[in-house]
């Protein structure tokens, strides 16, 4: 893969982030039954970053949960021969919650409908909300998330990197040329 350019550094994902978490007080007037769950693996630190600026903005501590959805997928068998299973980590009722999911990039909406068969498996949420730092488009599926921090519109050559301190040792939005 060849690098085209560098769509985001920390600062630009740092402030995408805090206005996502304004963005969700807003859309749900406040903090009341609202939760916030990562897709894992690179959706986990961006939720609990979205999650830390709520509080810092709204002085209240919200649930937080970690979704794994190996075991959901539609390409499990192309994707590997043993999926490799992570641990869901929701340790809180999802029923009646306006939960929001995230995600670091949206392409063809798969994971997305993992995702949601997942929770589903857990209870009932009043509502399910999307945010995603990078939309990409090119859905296969018809989602559509609340809260972007940057729509970058790709071709099917090309590929964007989220780069996260917990697996990178970086912090950035890369796009990739895929030769």
């Amino acid at each position: 893969m060849e690098l085209k350019a560098i769509l985001m550094d920390e600062p630009a994902i740092r402030r995408s982030l805090t206005r996502i978490a304004h963005e969700i007080i807003e859309k749900n007037q406040g903090t009341k039954n609202l939760a916030i769950i990562g897709i894992k693996s690179r959706g986990v630190p961006l939720a609990k970053i979205i999650a830390e600026n709520i509080k810092s903005i709204e002085n209240i501590e919200i649930n937080i949960g970690e979704l794994d959805i190996n075991l959901y997928r539609d390409d499990l068998t192309q994707a590997h021969d043993l999926p490799e299973v992570n641990k869901t980590k929701i340790d809180f009722d999802i029923t009646g919650k306006n939960i929001v999911l995230v995600d670091d990039v949206l392409f063809t909406g798969r994971t997305v409908r993992a995702a949601i068969e997942a929770l589903f498996k857990l209870g009932r949420p009043a509502s399910i909300q999307l945010a995603i730092l990078c939309d990409r488009g090119h859905r296969e599926l018809p989602f559509r998330p609340d809260y972007v921090g940057k729509n970058v519109p790709t071709s099917l050559s090309e590929h964007i990197c989220v780069e996260l301190p917990e697996y990178d040792n970086n912090t950035s939005v890369k796009l990739y040329k895929i030769n």
